[in-house]
């Protein structure tokens, strides 16, 4: 028996899909409700302010899943941590699960960022305390690492840059090769950043 938790997070999935796959002014609630199964006055059930809020809600759970896979691609490093191989396989992975996805957007918080950052000030601002979480989990694993702040910071914020204008640039050449090309700037810049602040 579907409860109304299952049909509130069907609709956040279906959305989540849609709008990583199509973008955010592409997608219109009855594709939404329709690729969720679900009637179609439930999603004003849930969010009654309509899609904008259902815009917000998709990209705070997505945030929070994609700070979980940061901290799986970057564990709690031990002695002999190296942070920029441990970034450089990160943009490996990020590569292949691009690849697998056939060159479409991985992350829907960057689909709607792109689109709203200009004209939705609810929607720019929950993109915007996304990527701080996603800066502060990176720059918590490079301080890990013996990296101080800001320095920490600034890094994690130049390797989040590097990856997200990588995405864009491999979907547009449907090609891996900007991320990966990215992944060997990324450690550069890891390493470098490293040895002129710790020496090693």
């Amino acid at each position: 028996m579907r409860t109304t938790g299952d049909t509130r997070a069907r609709i956040v999935t279906a959305a989540t899909e849609l709008f990583r796959r199509q973008g955010y002014a592409a997608t219109g609630m009855k594709q939404i409700v329709a690729e969720a199964g679900a009637p179609y006055g439930s999603v004003y059930h849930f969010f009654p302010a309509g899609k904008a809020e259902l815009g917000e809600e998709v990209i705070r759970v997505s945030g929070a899943a994609y700070l979980r896979l940061i901290a799986d691609l970057f564990p709690e490093p031990g002695p002999r941590a190296d942070p920029a191989l441990a970034t450089a396989e990160a943009f490996t992975a990020a590569a292949r699960t691009l690849r697998e996805l056939d060159y479409a957007d991985p992350c829907p918080v960057a689909t709607i960022a792109l689109e709203v950052a200009s004209t939705d000030e609810t929607l720019r601002t929950a993109a915007a305390e996304v990527f701080d979480s996603w800066i502060d989990g990176l720059a918590a694993y490079y301080t890990a690492c013996g990296i101080a702040e800001p320095a920490a910071r600034d890094l994690a914020t130049s390797v989040i840059g590097l990856l997200e204008g990588a995405f864009m640039l491999g979907r547009t050449s449907r090609s891996t090769r900007p991320v990966l090309a990215a992944a060997t700037a990324a450690a550069a810049v890891v390493r470098a950043t490293r040895t002129s602040v710790t020496g090693a």
